[in-house]
C-alpha cells in the first residue's frame, strides 16, 4: 500500500468539514484538482461523482476508496479524508464511513491501483483493530492507525514497502522536505459570498487576508457562476452550494484553497 503511504508522509490527511457524502466527496476531489502534477481543467469531482453514482465505492468496515481516472501519465496518488462523526455512505455493512480515501487513477497506472486496493481489502479483513479507528480523537491517532494497519501487510508486501515503512517512522521530520506534492501546509478555508444586483459581492471569512484579496476581485462571481471555480496563483475558490433570495440576493457557499508561501515557492 504504496501510495496510501505517500498520502501520509506528504501531509495528505484531511479532517473533513461535513460528515455529507457528497460534500466529502468534493472537498477531497477539488484538493486534488489543486495538485501542481493534475493539468488544469482535470474535472476530477465530475470523474468521481459519475462512477460514485454507477457503483457505490464504501468498502465496508467505516472505509470508502472513491477514485477518478484520467487520460494523463502520472503516479497513482491519493488523499485520505477522516470524519470523526462517520457519514452516511451507503455502506454494505451499514455502517458509517469514518475513512474516505480517494485515489487519483492515471491511465498508466490502473494495475497499481487494483493491486492497491486488493491490498487494501485484504489488510481490512485481517487486521485485528479495526474497531480502534472509531476511537481516533484526531488527525495524529488517524495516522497512528494508518502505519499500523499498513505494517500488518509489510511482511507480504515486498522489501521496498517495508523499508519505506521503516524510513516514514524514524524520520517524521522529513515530512515537510518532499518538494511539489507535500501538501501539509494546504489552507483550507470555509467563505461566504453574498452577491445581488447593483452591489459589490461580500466576502465572509474568519481569515483577513483572503477577504482582502476577494474584495479586489471584479469578476468573481461572473467565473463562479460560470464554472463554480475561481482560480489564480494564490487561491482556488471552490463554490460547494447556492442559496436564493429575494432581490436576486445570492448566498455563495464556498471552500478557499490555497498551499501556504513556503511550499508555493516551490511548486511554481
Amino acid at each position: 500500500m504504496d501510495t496510501l503511504l505517500d498520502a501520509l508522509q506528504e501531509g495528505r490527511l484531511f479532517e473533513l468539514p461535513e460528515n455529507d457524502k457528497l460534500d466529502a466527496l468534493q472537498f477531497l476531489a477539488h484538493i486534488i484538482e489543486a495538485f501542481p502534477e493534475v493539468p488544469a481543467g482535470t474535472d476530477v469531482v465530475g470523474h468521481v461523482l459519475k462512477r460514485e453514482q454507477s457503483t457505490n465505492t464504501a468498502l465496508g468496515m467505516g472505509w470508502a476508496c472513491p477514485h477518478a481516472r484520467v487520460p494523463f501519465d502520472e503516479d497513482l496518488m491519493c488523499v485520505i479524508g477522516w470524519s470523526p462523526t462517520g457519514i452516511n455512505y451507503g455502506a454494505p455493512d451499514g455502517k458509517p464511513v469514518v475513512l474516505v480515501v480517494m485515489y487519483l487513477v492515471p491511465g498508466n497506472q490502473r494495475n497499481h491501483y487494483l493491486r492497491e486496493i486488493s491490498m487494501l481489502a485484504k489488510a481490512l479483513q485481517t487486521y485485528p483493530n479495526l474497531d480502534s479507528l472509531r476511537g481516533a480523537k484526531d488527525l495524529d491517532g488517524v495516522r497512528n492507525y494508518l502505519l499500523d494497519l499498513i505494517d500488518v501487510t509489510k511482511e507480504t508486501a515486498g522489501p521496498d514497502v517495508r523499508a519505506r515503512m521503516i524510513r516514514l517512522q524514524a524520520k517524521p521530520a522529513a515530512i515537510g522536505a518532499v518538494p511539489f506534492k507535500d501538501l501539509t501546509n494546504l489552507i483550507v478555508e470555509p467563505v461566504t459570498i453574498v452577491s445581488g444586483p447593483g452591489i459589490k459581492p461580500v466576502a465572509l471569512s474568519q481569515n483577513p487576508n483572503l477577504v482582502e484579496w476577494l474584495d479586489t476581485l471584479s469578476d468573481l462571481i461572473e467565473k463562479m457562476d460560470a464554472s463554480g471555480v475561481y482560480q489564480n496563483s494564490n487561491w482556488r475558490i471552490l463554490r460547494r452550494g447556492v442559496v436564493n433570495y429575494q432581490g436576486g440576493r445570492v448566498v455563495h457557499d464556498c471552500l478557499a484553497i490555497r498551499v501556504a508561501q513556503n511550499n508555493l515557492a516551490k511548486t511554481k
